[in-house]
């Protein structure tokens, strides 16, 4: 019997391991899925990167990698509990150069040297989102696979930089899709409307709580359809494009964060619609 014992939690261990990787190689600010195998005795509880822990859920985890993560193989940590003793072990993940080019854009001179006052109000916006994007809702809201807000031309990608009347002032933090003033703005998924603003740099804005950590973000609209606390299904109007906020135009910006990372949305997007049956 001790034998037997012995052997079993020998072959729980060799399996403890085993994961399955979107891919070995990723860019900065795109994000992985991790897949571990069923298995009644492993439960998995976190990964850890740097000072973020990222909960496994259903056995898979995402992990946003930062755009300002410089190119490099990275370790996170994996804890998990074997036949209920509490382990960890490394996965190493591979970053490589997302190869963002530059932008130059004219705007207001108010929008890029901000008076005492502005610069109050976009640091009390900051922590306002940031209490949110570092909140996990434990429950998914997602069933089905993610649509795009509207149906145009992307006029900007995620992750140039951005030169805003001759000085870098950090760089495109999502997409960008053409819509004039009054285009209907489409939730991408089901969730929960967290926040409906109107914010100094990113004007009218929306944000929608997918559930685990997944945060989609709607800026510069002219008009809200929704308010906090809403119930929303994928393809509800959120509201209408505008050009509020720091913009050169009317125009859709459409962005993610997994974990408070902000990740690029149409990556994110792409990954979870090819990973689908694992995240319901």
């Amino acid at each position: 019997m001790r034998y037997i014992i012995t052997l079993l939690l020998l072959v729980s261990s060799l399996f403890a391991l085993n994961y399955e990787l979107s891919s070995n190689e990723i860019k900065n600010a795109n994000t992985a899925i991790i897949k571990f195998p069923q298995n009644i005795n492993i439960v998995y509880e976190n990964i850890e990167y740097l000072d973020k822990k990222y909960k496994i859920f259903d056995n898979y985890v995402l992990v946003p990698i930062s755009y300002y993560q410089k190119p490099r193989v990275i370790e996170l940590k994996v804890i998990y509990r074997d036949y209920g003793k509490r382990k960890s072990d490394i996965i190493t993940i591979k970053v490589v150069d997302g190869g963002y080019k530059k932008e130059t854009l004219k705007v207001q001179r108010s929008k890029v040297i901000l008076s005492k006052k502005d610069k109050k109000r976009t640091a009390k916006e900051y922590k306002e989102a940031y209490d949110i994007y570092n909140t996990t809702t434990p429950e998914n809201f997602v069933h089905k696979k993610y649509i795009f807000p509207l149906d145009t031309k992307i006029t900007s990608l995620f992750g140039n930089a951005r030169v805003y009347n001759g000085s870098l002032k950090g760089y495109h933090s999502g997409t960008d899709f053409r819509a004039k003033i009054g285009t209907p703005l489409k939730s991408a998924n089901d969730g929960i409307v967290v926040l409906v603003q109107d914010r100094f740099y990113s004007g009218g804005s929306v944000i929608v709580d997918h559930g685990r950590g997944v945060y989609l973000c709607y800026y510069h609209m002219s008009r809200f359809d929704v308010k906090v606390g809403d119930k929303v299904k994928q393809g509800d109007i959120l509201g209408l494009s505008g050009d509020t906020g720091r913009v050169t135009g009317p125009h859709l910006h459409f962005s993610a964060r997994v974990g408070a990372i902000q990740v690029d949305p149409l990556q994110l997007i792409t990954l979870l619609n090819k990973n689908i049956k694992e995240i319901n």
